[in-house]
């Protein structure tokens, strides 16, 4: 069972995700809470899996939510951000402080659900085509900084952040490689270590900013 709290000032738009979640037999919303410093504290207590959090709410908005959620506990929930805009400067922001990914709010009732079992399970990117556009976009607008990670990374390290940052999941990754899954998984939790990154989509967002991927 996937637990997840639900993160908006509207409660219009927490009953009608809290209705499509719990009709799925292996998700379940544990908690509702209308402000950011209200999902912290029900976070805090609920300990999901998943956290849908509305990136623009009262007292403290999404971003500092998130960012005080994933500091203050030892094994934090997978935070997916929702946004009426995949281009927002708070999604970017949001991202870079260690969300997972992020939703749109038009989106439909099988594209939530995909969405939250993917953060929840897999070792995909959610959106990868869209993250990686957010990355290159922000990257462009800074001179690119060669952070001391760069020269720790073994050469294979370094190849497996390249394909982790174009979205290919480890099995896909392998494949391209010739080598096991397992293997890349090693490298992946190498790579997370030395980059200080807590997931594959910060992951994303360290390799842009330094420059290691180019953004074009």
């Amino acid at each position: 069972m996937i637990r997840v709290v639900l993160a908006d000032d509207e409660r219009m738009v927490r009953t009608a995700l809290r209705v499509i979640l719990d009709a799925e037999p292996d998700l379940e919303v544990v908690g509702e809470a209308s402000t950011g410093a209200e999902a912290v504290s029900v976070v805090r207590e609920a300990r999901p899996d998943v956290v849908l959090m509305d990136v623009r709410m009262p007292e403290i908005d999404g971003i500092r939510a998130t960012e005080q959620i994933l500091a203050g506990m030892a094994e934090p929930p997978r935070i997916v951000v929702v946004t009426t805009f995949e281009n927002d400067a708070y999604v970017y922001d949001a991202l870079r402080v260690g969300a997972a990914g992020f939703l749109l709010k038009r989106a439909g009732a099988e594209e939530l659900v995909d969405a939250v079992r993917l953060v929840a399970r897999s070792d995909s990117l959610l959106y990868p085509a869209a993250v990686r556009g957010l990355a290159a976009e922000h990257a462009r607008r800074r001179p690119p900084t060669a952070p001391p990670w760069v020269a720790r990374l073994t050469e294979r390290e370094a190849e497996v952040l390249r394909l982790v940052a174009t979205g290919l999941t480890n099995a896909e990754i392998a494949g391209r490689m010739g080598v096991g899954p397992a293997t890349v998984k090693t490298h992946v939790a190498a790579v997370l270590a030395k980059t200080g990154a807590r997931d594959r989509t910060q992951a994303v967002i360290l390799a842009y900013e330094s420059g290691f991927v180019g953004t074009r």
